[in-house]
């Protein structure tokens, strides 16, 4: 398939660059993958979809105040943002500067403390800090909001682009589909007897990379780090067994169990190659715990393993995430549904709203 094959027109105004006042008062957009049909809803109404005995899978990860403003010994200007804290005091960044730093060299931060680079691994610098990230980022740090919000961080960013079930700080990018979610709504599900788990996926800033080939198969996707722990394996495994559907709450969260599916199987997710998994197959629906890198790209074609239904916000054109989502319902219902959301002036990305799939037939 073609990259263009995922190509829509959003108008500006529907872009959401701020968050409403309340996380559940988002729409809700709900696509039948099987029929194709479409009915709108607000996000609070999903517990009337979701039934007791069905699995919410959530991604626990929590967002880091990833971006740091900084100069160069020699005074230019320098923007860092974090892709992965790799130990204490080691970490694998984007460095934007007019000239890219030298190994070797310090880059300067806001308070006068410094990191230095230590060379390159790819596209990302490895910096060496003095302190620990983490104290450093927590002291220094602004959110990473999304380059397509086009706007300056606001003080309510620091929680309102993060989940209130957030717990292990590695991500640059939120999960965004879980900012719908309240602690009243959580409470909810757990009354009505719908189960939940938490499995943990570092969003790298990789997700906003765009799509450079035309064939869309030829396309290599970035790494991200996960944990899929035995809980998780033990509560899919039970929810299959008595009939219920594992839904998972964000594109990350598929990724996450579907990864661990793959690995199951004796296939690496960290290895995964363009075309690698597209061919006709059995679902065996086995998984078990894994933790480490994955790549998997799942597109049109892709054979799922696990996940029955997905809760998502609406993604850029073009983008891997628009992919997966036309992977899981098929492209044209997809696009069909993103040109009703626009005709009925949904608020994308982000902070905007969300929608309710099941799974097109296979």
């Amino acid at each position: 398939m073609l990259r263009s094959d995922f190509h829509f027109d959003l108008p500006d105004e529907l872009i959401a660059r701020f968050p409403l006042p309340e996380r559940s008062q988002s729409r809700l957009l709900c696509l039948s993958g099987e029929s194709g049909q479409v009915q709108h809803a607000q996000f609070r109404d999903l517990l009337n979809l979701i039934h007791p005995g069905d699995l919410l899978i959530f991604n626990q990860s929590r967002v880091m105040p990833a971006r740091l403003f900084a100069r160069k010994d020699s005074g230019g200007q320098v923007e860092i943002l974090i892709e992965r804290l790799t130990t204490d005091r080691q970490a694998l960044a984007h460095v934007r500067a007019s000239k890219s730093p030298k190994p070797g060299s310090n880059i300067v931060l806001a308070d006068g403390s410094t990191v230095l680079v230590h060379g390159r691994v790819g596209d990302l610098f490895e910096l060496h800090a003095q302190e620990h990230w983490r104290g450093l980022l927590a002291r220094l740090g602004e959110m990473p909001l999304p380059p397509y919000l086009a706007r300056a961080v606001a003080d309510s960013d620091r929680e309102r682009y993060q989940t209130v079930y957030a717990q292990e700080e590695g991500s640059v990018a939120a999960p965004t589909a879980g900012l719908h979610f309240d602690e009243a709504m959580l409470a909810d599900i757990k009354a009505r007897g719908i189960n939940t788990a938490f499995v943990t996926l570092h969003v790298g800033a990789g997700t906003f990379q765009p799509v450079r080939v035309d064939q869309i198969d030829q396309h290599y996707m970035h790494a991200e780090w996960l944990t899929v722990d035995e809980s998780v394996v033990a509560a899919i495994n039970t929810t299959k067994a008595t009939g219920g559907r594992v839904v998972a709450v964000g594109t990350t969260s598929v990724r996450s169990i579907e990864s661990a599916a793959w690995a199951a199987k004796g296939i690496d997710p960290a290895q995964w190659q363009p075309k690698q998994g597209m061919v006709p197959q059995v679902a065996s629906q086995k998984i078990a715990p894994y933790q480490g890198d994955t790549r998997i790209f799942i597109h049109p074609g892709y054979q799922w393993q696990i996940i029955d239904a997905l809760v998502t916000n609406f993604h850029l054109p073009e983008s891997t995430l628009l992919m997966l989502v036309s992977a899981f319902a098929g492209r044209e219902a997809v696009l069909a549904a993103y040109a009703e959301a626009i005709r009925e002036q949904y608020r994308f990305y982000s902070y905007g709203d969300a929608m309710f799939i099941t799974r097109e037939k296979s």
